[in-house]
């Protein structure tokens, strides 16, 4: 898989930065979410260098740089803006570029952009911004659904009945995030977000109806965008020969972008209500995820009852 990249010219439009320097190469690209306040190059520290960080200069690393002599002023910026794989350069709080800086920035076609917040706000939005674009993702087949606020990726074999346990969990209050094709990305190291793909948005297909808007029909409440990913439900065909898990002792995951999901497999069968089972999965995730499991509390006061010792008193 070739990693994700955004271009400087992306950053801007989205960021609306200002550009200083109008020659500048506006087609570096970025392949790193890590952020870089250059002071300690600044300080002629260029040991361990990230240049290929995006580089925020806030009042600090300004206020230093514009205290130097000017020839010592020319020899870090030359250095500073030396490095190819540098996207650019953005000034917090609307700060003037220093002449140093600019011819050197201009030498090197280096992008300096520029934006009226704050340094602490900035590097905030912008260590999201480019965690989510350059988030590793894949594309998965199932339903993605808000359930009591638990992100549940329904799977299953085709016509198994996803999308109709998803239509009935959205008439029962809870909500679609994509129907068919999910988009999952790795946003942080054991976290992963699902969203539907800009074309299926809002969209559910049903055999025999064809392709619904959930928007349209249930209203703004039945949706949401993006959910992060916390269950897998798989669907299966009942099989008499299959013994299935009862207690819940033995708990399955999945590897999805080298992160363990909890999963369940549910065997489908005439009778079975899975929007109410869905339901109760996700209720139960959450006392889980609180720190309580009824199969394992059950299972020990029965070791407990069975323990001879149980019954000297």
């Amino acid at each position: 898989m070739m990693p994700k990249t955004i271009s400087t010219a992306e950053l801007r439009r989205d960021f609306e930065l200002e550009l200083i320097n109008e020659t500048a190469d506006m087609s570096r690209l970025t392949a790193v979410s890590d952020i870089n306040r250059p002071g300690l190059a600044l300080a002629g520290f260029f040991t361990y260098h990230p240049a290929e960080r995006v580089q925020v200069m806030g009042r600090t690393e300004m206020t230093f740089f514009e205290g130097m002599g000017e020839a010592q002023q020319r020899e870090r910026a030359e250095q500073l803006c030396s490095y190819e794989q540098t996207p650019c350069l953005i000034l917090a709080r609307g700060m003037e570029v220093s002449p140093s800086l600019l011819d050197a920035a201009v030498k090197y076609r280096v992008p300096i952009l520029r934006t009226e917040l704050s340094t602490t706000k900035l590097t905030g939005r912008l260590q999201s911004y480019l965690d989510k674009k350059l988030a590793k993702e894949t594309l998965l087949h199932g339903v993605l659904v808000d359930v009591y606020g638990i992100g549940i990726l329904i799977t299953g074999a085709s016509g198994i009945g996803k999308s109709e346990t998803a239509l009935e969990l959205v008439k029962r209050g809870h909500r679609l995030v994509a129907d068919d094709a999910v988009e999952i990305r790795n946003i942080a190291d054991t976290q992963l977000e699902g969203t539907s793909p800009e074309m299926l948005r809002h969209l559910i297909e049903i055999r025999g109806l064809g392709v619904l808007n959930v928007m349209t029909l249930f209203g703004a409440g039945a949706i949401r965008t993006h959910k992060d990913l916390e269950l897998v439900i798989k669907l299966t065909m009942w099989e008499d020969n299959v013994a299935y898990d009862r207690l819940g002792l033995d708990e399955e995951t999945i590897k999805i972008l080298d992160v363990d999901v909890p999963l369940l497999t549910l065997p489908v069968r005439p009778g079975r209500n899975l929007a109410v089972i869905l339901e109760v999965a996700a209720m139960n995730q959450r006392l889980k995820r609180m720190g309580y499991n009824a199969a394992r509390d059950l299972s020990e006061k029965m070791l407990k009852t069975m323990n001879p010792e149980s019954f000297l008193d």
